[in-house]
């Protein structure tokens, strides 16, 4: 359990950190003003700023001048001590950690700006200045540095606190206003290009230092107390609860994403809502649902028949959940999730918050609702489950190539940063085959195959998907050039801002080939989507390939089939329109004539026994 020790060695960090990064930034200033480099950028910089003061306008004199204000000292003090008694004093149990992590960056930027502005002593550039010149060295621009540690730091935590739309539109605003500082910097004539990156530079080191010391391994949505004590949204206490026992439970816990207190708070939530037999057990590399197998089928004391299990609680992210589902699928065994991982997007689709402690709350207060799972095997590809997505291309290379330590850092934002080293990979030649009919043939980066369909931020990246429709939805995506790039992204994103409307899922799925069923081309056909219980995926070449998050051999075939209603989830509200109440009957499990079990309902196509057998539920629960 973390302790204050433990959390006064992590601050203890701080004095490390702000000293690298001062030499770091003296370093930097000291390399530009003098020769060799000082003699090539000298003059390119002061055309720069030669070039802004010749094309000074009064329209673009105001606005300018409003961004220096804003950014000023003393506009930069006066809103970070509004947001910081904000987060302390607004309803809700105080946010200790967020505050703390503001107003250092902020103070923290200033102090290195002023050491660093001491020894590099830089002069600003020969132009009239439109503002007063304080006494202080042009570089870095601690106008700059400010607004990044302050409005870069707000940014951070709205990628933390906001979903939906509003995510996208404050985390966007709030990162166009250093660069819009900077721009209003130069024109103004106070600053060197150089200086402008320097101050950006050394506010995005300061939130990396300072969000390393206060809000690395935090569980998201938690609140903290001065001491350093975690409380628990909406948990009762912990004591004997007034309600009816409730049976067994069995914990998966990912030991990085729960860490020790978030593991106590959820225990304390279970308690409340009266599961005291609990067993805990943490997820490995090789075991990524730990014993969850060996604890739903472990005997009663004097050997009766394995212990029932009523709810298998998985504490991790999309693969953690994964792993569970596979297990649990078509048992009746209900699984509860608590999203403490990088992406969360079956927790996000379920409509569950994203505070670990307030979703099991929330979901332990609703009922169970049956939703679908995929299956998928291919080519070296051991059959599996998956409950979100399954893909190959662009993604898995993404997912694959992410940064272990930038995921615990940055979140899923760390994603964007491995994606931006995978813009230029080649095309690849793909066939698609929808529920048996002819095989379609097309040029694409990634396919992928979805359970559910929404991203982080609202993205809608399969806008038909369901959790509980029956169906797969498929999407090919294949930017041609910038144009389809800004096509592409340009569709995704208006999607994600403008509202929900149902999707008409009947459309063409009455047409003679089931491969033309669903069939869409948007974005100029940078996006190509089709719909179907079974779809067949072959590509030309091996290709790197992926399942909720979790990496897998690159191969090129990817056969995915939906199981429909197999896995019982709780849930505060349902994912559809029918609900499965918590005292019925496990989905009907039949026999097909090849002796392996199916989930009544669900499409029955030839797969081969051998290839389905792995998929059998490998326990269920008693009388289910």
């Amino acid at each position: 359990m973390t302790t204050q020790t433990d959390a006064a060695a992590r601050r203890s960090r701080l004095l490390v950190l702000v000293p690298a990064q001062v030499s770091l930034m003296v370093g930097l200033g000291l390399l530009l003003t003098r020769d060799p480099l000082a003699g090539l950028l000298t003059p390119v910089e002061d055309r720069v700023s030669r070039a802004f003061a010749a094309g000074r306008a009064p329209v673009a004199d105001v606005v300018s001048g409003g961004l220096s204000v804003l950014a000023g000292t003393g506009s930069i003090v006066a809103v970070t001590l509004l947001c910081v008694a904000a987060l302390l004093l607004l309803p809700g149990s105080p946010r200790w950690a967020e505050a703390v992590f503001l107003g250092a960056s902020v103070a923290v930027q200033s102090a290195v700006f002023l050491a660093v502005s001491v020894c590099v002593q830089r002069p600003r550039p020969a132009v009239p200045h439109l503002d007063a010149a304080p006494p202080t060295s042009s570089f870095p621009s601690g106008h700059v540095g400010a607004s990044v540690a302050l409005f870069g730091g707000l940014a951070l935590l709205a990628l933390t606190r906001l979903r939906g739309p509003r995510q996208y539109v404050a985390v966007v605003t709030l990162l166009l206003v250093p660069p819009l500082v900077g721009l209003s910097r130069l024109y103004r004539g106070m600053h060197h290009p150089t200086d402008v990156v320097g101050g950006l530079v050394n506010g995005a080191l300061t939130l990396l230092v300072v969000g390393s010391v206060f809000l690395a391994g935090r569980a998201p949505g938690g609140h903290d107390d001065p001491a350093g004590r975690r409380s628990s949204p909406g948990a009762a206490p912990s004591g004997p609860p007034g309600g009816p026992a409730a049976g067994r439970v069995v914990v998966v816990r990912h030991p990085h994403a729960c860490d020790d207190r978030l593991a106590d708070r959820v225990r304390a939530v279970l308690e409340a809502h009266g599961h005291r037999d609990q067993r805990w057990t943490g997820t490995t590399v090789d075991r990524p649902s730990g014993e969850l197998a060996e604890a739903c089928s472990a005997p009663a004391p004097g050997g009766a028949g394995p212990v029932p299990v009523d709810l298998v609680v998985a504490c991790g992210g999309d693969g953690t959940v994964r792993a569970c589902a596979d297990v649990v699928a078509g048992t009746g065994i209900a699984l509860a999730v608590v999203p403490c991982g990088t992406g969360n997007l079956l927790a996000r689709n379920l409509g569950l918050p994203l505070d670990p402690a307030t979703a099991l709350e929330e979901a332990l207060g609703g009922d169970c609702f049956g939703i679908d799972v995929g299956r998928v095997w291919g080519d070296r590809l051991r059959p599996t489950r998956f409950t979100v997505m399954a893909g190959a291309g662009f993604d898995a290379a993404m997912v694959r190539d992410a940064s272990p330590r930038l995921k615990a850092r940055l979140g899923w934002a760390a994603y964007l940063l491995a994606a931006v080293r995978h813009v230029r990979d080649p095309r690849t030649r793909v066939s698609v085959r929808v529920d048996g009919g002819r095989r379609r043939r097309h040029r694409a980066r990634m396919v992928v195959v979805g359970n559910v369909g929404t991203l982080q931020g609202g993205v809608e990246l399969l806008p038909g998907a369901r959790p509980d429709s029956g169906r797969l939805e498929v999407v090919l995506f294949d930017p041609e050039g910038a144009a389809g790039w800004l096509a592409a992204t340009g569709h995704l994103i208006s999607r994600a801002l403008r509202p929900r409307t149902a999707e008409p899922r009947e459309k063409a799925r009455t047409a003679a080939d089931p491969a033309e069923a669903g069939r869409r081309s948007v974005a100029g056909g940078a996006l190509t989507y089709y719909s179907g219980r079974r779809v067949d995926i072959r590509f030309a070449g091996a290709q790197p390939r992926e399942i909720d998050g979790d990496t897998l051999t690159d191969g090129r075939r990817l056969t995915v089939e939906t199981e429909p209603g197999a896995l019982r989830v709780r849930l505060p509200r349902a994912p559809g329109s029918t609900a499965v109440r918590p005292d019925a009957p496990a989905p009907r499990r039949t026999a097909r004539g090849d002796g392996v079990p199916r989930t009544a309902g669900a499409p029955d196509h030839p797969v081969p026994p051998e290839v389905l057998a792995p998929l059998a539920p490998r326990h269920t629960q008693s009388g289910s």
